[in-house]
């Protein structure tokens, strides 16, 4: 078994699995854009195959051909109904997007590397043979964990949506909705919503993902249900577990004067604009005494003031989406001046000791470029944390590790076999430099996810 496992020690295959492993769990997250999707299917159907036919060798071809199959298969309308009947045990993500296909001549590419007798480097011995299993049990990580998980949109205010339906469907079934079913007509009270994990849990994600509101509920829903037209206003009074809600339909969406009464009393009150908050909404305690206004512009709030007994107690003003892409610029723009300072001082450095060099043993300097990228990981998660950018999924942070590992390690042997280093600051301000650039490139994705 180890013969035929081995070749999972290949150069080729570890870089196209921690590349994998890197785009899926930080890439993704970071970029969602059309490159970082179509890396995971190139690097994919690369590993895949050589992984399978490194355990059956005899069914090589087959496993190529089966895998090119499968691929056609999952990325088309066809396996919509598989994924349904497989999401009842397992939680399986899948966009419909033929473009992917243009990943399939990796397959050739696969084939032609494995055939290759001459790929592995690494002797065979006792550290070989547990970096092969390591290797393995990778893979198949890999293989199991490449989807985000679906991520819940909650809401701060009540959410309806108005339906025809002529029969209640089982509220068993739908762990996200409420129904409150008024003749011919379906209230439907959403709770909460699935959607992809956002850049930002913000108002405007928020609002995105209310955009099609009733037609996503209808498509949820499915039997019996249908979308009222844009212009038929309907008002209703729902009696809920929180209160007395009142309600104004337009068409299918919330559209007006919201109000909320318990024994009577008024304790929220507002507006929506097509399902959207808009303009004030007041927020008023059981006793009357503690009132909470929330101010909304464009359906994103703006700030929330809190009054005592009539009195402001605290105000408190809330980043909308553009204050949060022209603060990214801000820390952006700080985040490369700290660099050109760092370089200025290296390049004094240089200039004040040159000929002269750090002296170092040639253990030491292999050292430095191999443990390096642990000290720059952990100087980018602190700029993160200071940015108020921090992403605890533990996935995210494993692939960051493995993402600034494969760029660092090498710069790294640049600077102390080529470059050189000078004093024993440089290594410190070095560290610093690589942590910053990748912030700023994370900074950037963000940036690019933001204006999407």
């Amino acid at each position: 078994m180890y013969d035929r496992l081995k070749k999972l020690l290949s150069p080729l295959f570890i870089f196209c699995l921690i590349l994998l492993i890197a785009n899926d769990f930080y890439m993704k997250a970071t970029f969602h854009n059309a490159f970082s999707g179509k890396l995971s299917d190139f690097c994919g159907l690369f590993i895949f195959p050589i992984f399978w036919s490194t355990i059956f060798p005899r069914h090589k071809l087959w496993i190529f051909i089966f895998t090119g199959i499968l691929f056609v298969f999952w990325k088309s309308e066809l396996a919509s109904g598989l994924i349904e009947l497989l999401n009842i045990l397992f939680n399986i993500q899948r966009t419909v997007d033929l473009s992917d296909l243009i990943a399939l001549p990796m397959l050739f590419v696969g084939w032609f590397y494995i055939k290759n007798d001459s790929i592995v480097l690494i002797a065979d011995s006792l550290i070989a043979r547990l970096s092969t299993l390591i290797v393995a049990g990778i893979t198949i990580f890999a293989f199991c964990a490449t989807s985000q998980q679906r991520y819940i949109q909650s809401f701060d205010q009540p959410q309806y949506v108005l339906l025809k339906s002529a029969t209640v469907p089982d509220l068993n079934l739908y762990d996200e909705f409420e129904f409150y079913p008024k003749d011919s007509l379906l209230v439907v009270k959403v709770n909460h919503w699935y959607i992809n994990r956002p850049i930002r849990n913000d108002d405007y994600n928020k609002n995105h993902s209310l955009e099609d509101l009733d037609k996503n509920v209808v498509a949820r829903l499915a039997d019996s249900t249908t979308v009222i037209p844009y212009g038929k206003i309907t008002t209703l009074i729902i009696n809920t577990a929180e209160g007395e809600d009142f309600l104004r339909f337009n068409g299918g969406r919330l559209d007006g004067k919201f109000s909320r009464k318990v024994n009577d009393k008024l304790i929220i009150e507002g507006f929506y604009k097509m399902g959207v908050e808009d303009s004030t909404w007041t927020f008023t305690s059981g006793d009357s005494d503690n009132v909470v206004v929330q101010t909304f512009v464009n359906g994103e709030r703006t700030s929330v003031k809190q009054f005592d007994h009539g009195k402001l107690v605290a105000k408190t003003h809330i980043n909308t989406r553009a204050d949060t892409i022209r603060n990214t610029y801000v820390q952006i723009s700080i985040m490369i001046l700290i660099i050109i300072f760092m370089i200025r001082f290296l390049i004094k450095n240089y200039r004040n000791t040159f000929p002269q060099e750090l002296k170092l043993k040639l253990v030491w300097k292999w050292l430095i470029c191999l443990i390096s990228p642990i000290f720059v990981w952990l100087s980018y998660i602190g700029i993160r944390i200071l940015l108020m950018d921090f992403n605890e999924d533990i996935f995210v942070i494993l692939a960051s590790f493995l993402f600034i590992s494969i760029v660092v390690c090498p710069l790294m042997f640049v600077v102390v076999f080529w470059i050189k280093l000078r004093k024993e600051m440089d290594i410190l301000l070095y560290c610093l430099i690589f942590g910053l650039l990748c912030s700023i490139w994370t900074s950037c994705g963000t940036l690019i996810a933001l204006y999407n």
